[in-house]
């Protein structure tokens, strides 16, 4: 049986790709999803609001850690809104932690910017298979700007690695 989550490469047609030049971390996992015809924002907002509560924990611990360090607190990962309608996100609106750079219906691409690193994502939704199923693409890509953010990626590319595909099984069983 093939596995549910796979990496694979940042697709060559996702706006993400054109962060790829000197990044510090790339991830790309691609699964395949049963609602097809949910947009890219409407996965990504599953994906970010299944997240299991271990990882929101965590996000919770690293929040007080990075405050000594003078970074900001991001808050959960999952604390998005799911009964708002996706229409009324905009350009340079915040989603959770991230901020929205842009949005159609096959990709929903966003960043968080700090003085230590800027960490892109992606949610890109592939053409619809002869199975009425549809794969999706998330991809993160980090630029590290400094000595503080090259540190923090240390435990932080290992344990996204690890997470990544729990969150995603989590999207497909989520309806």
């Amino acid at each position: 049986m093939d596995k549910p989550i796979k990496a694979c490469a940042v697709p060559g047609n996702a706006r993400i790709h054109l962060q790829l030049a000197g990044a510090d971390f790339v991830d790309a996992q691609r699964a395949q999803v049963a609602n097809a015809e949910r947009t890219a924002l409407g996965h990504f907002l599953r994906l970010m609001s299944s997240m299991p509560g271990l990882i929101d924990n965590l996000m919770v611990l690293r929040n007080r850690l990075v405050r000594l360090c003078g970074l900001k607190d991001l808050g959960r990962l999952s604390r998005v809104d799911l009964e708002r309608d996706e229409g009324s996100y905009r350009v340079d609106e915040r989603i959770g932690i991230f901020t929205l750079i842009s949005n159609n219906p096959d990709e929903v691409l966003l960043v968080d910017r700090d003085k230590h690193l800027d960490v892109y994502i992606s949610l890109l939704r592939l053409p619809l298979g002869a199975d009425n199923r549809r794969e999706i693409v998330v991809s993160t890509v980090v630029h590290t700007h400094n000595r503080l953010g090259r540190l923090y990626m240390l435990p932080v590319a290992p344990f996204h690695r690890f997470i990544a595909p729990i969150a995603l099984k989590r999207l497909i069983r989520a309806r």
